[in-house]
């Protein structure tokens, strides 16, 4: 089955927690403190391979959980790190953020493309570290540890985009699958009917030493780029595709379309579904020639189509009837049928492909996108916003998903490491932040599901411990 979009729910693991822990030998009465660091959770991570075709695997199964990290011991004994769980996906696999309240995908964290290429999608939690690292030149033996780190969890919307070189595109029965079983070994259903095609189908085709990958798309109508027939389900699958491959019947099929029209129609809803599309390099094929000695308006239909095809490519190309175009101003006359002008016509998708690889190659080598930096950057910077607002009279919702993580983070109960949170909280401009929004002593402040008291002067209190 041939699945091309799924949301799915991902939880890294959990950081074990920091040992509380002092040395204890004989002989040795002022061991000092030999905690050892609870491990760094699981992190969740989406892998590209080539061997995966579609997203069925996450049709049933929707959540996917790493393993967390073990809590560290004493004498210096560090926690193991929790297990990855890796998802492998199709390349051409579109990662974006998803909320499940609204139902609406977010921003685009990575763009899969290559494979073997990677996205950590949820990171695992840090370990929180044991009572050595709190040791001071005014505090001997600290009496606390962190707690590990919570990890993260989130939704994702995974979409994945056919990588072909060339699609064919066109009207229900144009021809489209009758030709790529022609060009290539592929063996879509091919029957006499509109939407005989519902999903995309991929071939192989070779032409000398040159070679390329074939999409047939499922037929396009009017209205496509809103949605209609298969509209939206399969013009995603396109934008991925190099080259476009328009194919026409000419014969106009049961219902006697007019083949210009036809033409005219797929062109506007591919510029409207995406303005890129409109530039982008296009070769147009009048298929069922076979039928030209029994159709009488046949000879007429490809006059019309050659003259508006080079109308189309002088103004593709700027208006400038010698400069090169990205439409090729040749009508390839085929006959999917009988195979009459199928080589040529294969010969040149070849060479047209094997042109717009070697370009795309220039520019992948002038300008990479490392995706996964570029995100855990967004992660960071989003992570250390501290938001402070006002939710009644004496009451404050402090947001942020590092300040959270502290507190989570820290011992309650533990006297020591509620001063150590205190000196954090002044350390990241927590209580300036408190200041500017007007809060005052006695007012509540909420963190996570915690409440708290402020004081105005808790920071000048602690400001000279060495913590």
């Amino acid at each position: 089955m041939f699945i091309d979009k799924v949301h799915i729910n991902v939880k890294a693991g959990d950081g074990g927690s920091g040992c509380m822990s002092f040395r204890r030998e004989a002989h040795v009465p002022k061991g000092g403190p030999d905690g050892g660091d609870g491990g760094c959770g699981g992190n969740v991570v989406l892998l590209a391979d080539s061997s995966v075709s579609s997203l069925i695997d996450y049709r049933f199964k929707h959540h996917f959980k790493a393993g967390r990290g073990m809590h560290g011991k004493g004498s210096r004994m560090h926690g193991a790190n929790g297990e990855d769980v890796i998802l492998r996906v199709p390349v051409g696999t579109v990662v974006r953020e998803y909320d499940d309240e609204t139902r609406q995908a977010g921003d685009t964290i990575a763009d899969l493309v290559c494979d073997g290429q990677s996205i950590v999608v949820a990171r695992g939690g840090a370990g929180g570290r044991g009572n050595v690292h709190f040791v001071t030149s005014t505090r001997r033996a600290p009496a606390f540890a962190e707690l590990g780190e919570p990890a993260q969890e989130c939704s994702i919307e995974l979409e994945m985009k056919l990588l072909a070189d060339a699609a064919l595109v066109g009207v229900p029965s144009a021809g489209k699958s009758s030709m790529i079983a022609r060009m290539s070994a592929a063996r879509p259903k091919i029957a006499d009917y509109p939407f005989t095609t519902l999903v995309p189908n991929l071939g192989v085709a070779t032409s000398g030493d040159l070679s390329f990958v074939l999409a047939d798309v499922p037929g396009l109508i009017e209205g496509a780029h809103e949605g209609k027939g298969l509209g939206h389900e399969f013009l995603r699958h396109i934008e991925r595709t190099a080259l476009i491959v328009h194919v026409i019947d000419m014969t106009g099929g049961f219902e006697g379309r007019d083949p210009l029209d036809d033409y005219m129609i797929i062109n506007k809803e591919l510029s409207l579904y995406a303005e890129e599309l409109s530039a982008r390099p296009r070769i147009v094929v009048a298929n069922k020639i076979d039928a030209l000695a029994t159709s009488e308006n046949m000879q007429e239909n490809l006059d019309r189509l050659q003259a508006q095809l080079k109308l189309d490519s002088i103004e593709a190309a700027g208006g400038d009837e010698f400069a090169i175009s990205p439409i090729d101003p040749k009508l390839y006359k085929v006959s999917a049928l009988t195979g009459e002008g199928v080589d040529s016509l294969k010969a040149a998708i070849a060479q047209k492909v094997h042109e717009l690889r070697e370009r795309a190659k220039i520019e992948q080598d002038s300008q990479e996108c490392e995706y996964d930096k570029v995100w855990t950057l967004k992660r960071q910077t989003s992570d250390s916003e501290i938001r402070v607002n006002k939710e009644e009279d004496g009451v404050f919702r402090v947001e942020g998903r590092a300040v959270e993580r502290m507190v989570v983070q820290t011992d309650l109960d533990n006297e020591e490491a509620l001063i150590f949170l205190q000196h954090r909280f002044r350390r990241i401009g927590l209580d300036d932040a408190l200041r500017d929004a007007g809060a005052q002593d006695g007012d509540e402040i909420r963190i996570a599901e915690l409440e708290f008291e402020y004081v105005s002067d808790a920071a000048d209190e602690f400001a000279e411990l060495d913590i």
